[in-house]
């Protein structure tokens, strides 16, 4: 366990959470993460923007592996899952979250975030609001304003990536800087 608290610090990872996440550790290790970053004396809207990344990533996580119950791999999927917060140097502090996801999402995911990532503040905050008018589809988990909200909060574009792990599915990571 020192080794992995070593590595952890030298990547500069204060806070890690790995596993299967539910509603109820969401709401647990967000207590947590609240608790953590009060005491380390930070401004009030940074501990607000890490928190609410973090909350958001989770939830994301979540929710995707909810939506693939039905899936032959889902155990897989839905222990995939891995949260970090961190700080770094030259970024400042950041969230970062990693999970499984089928290879077939990987395009539309892709495109949203590229848009994102291309988008300046001004231009993401008409998309939120644009998406806070949009009627909800009855099949839909979420309002789809989660990566929006995350590439407003974030001081420097979302970083993401792919690792493709097999035919069927792929580790996706999703960065932001605060």
């Amino acid at each position: 366990m020192l080794e992995v608290q070593h590595l952890l610090r030298s990547r500069g990872i204060l806070i890690s959470f790995t596993g299967k996440l539910t509603q109820g550790l969401i709401v647990e290790y967000g207590e947590a993460v609240k608790s953590y970053l009060e005491v380390s004396e930070r401004p009030q809207n940074e501990i607000f923007d890490i928190f609410s990344l973090f909350i958001e990533q989770t939830q994301n996580i979540n929710k995707y592996c909810a939506s693939q119950i039905v899936h032959p791999q889902y155990e897989l999927i839905a222990h995939s899952s891995i949260v970090t917060i961190g700080k770094s140097e030259q970024n400042g502090s950041y969230v970062c979250s990693g999970n499984l996801i089928r290879n077939s999402d990987i395009d539309s995911l892709r495109n949203h975030l590229d848009t994102l990532i291309d988008s300046d503040k001004a231009t993401l905050k008409a998309m939120f609001k644009a998406k806070l008018k949009e009627d909800l589809p009855s099949d839909s988990v979420g309002a789809g304003l989660g990566l929006i909200d995350m590439a407003r909060k974030a001081t420097a574009p979302l970083q993401y990536s792919f690792i493709k792990q097999d035919e069927n599915l792929s580790f996706f990571t999703l960065k932001a800087n605060v």
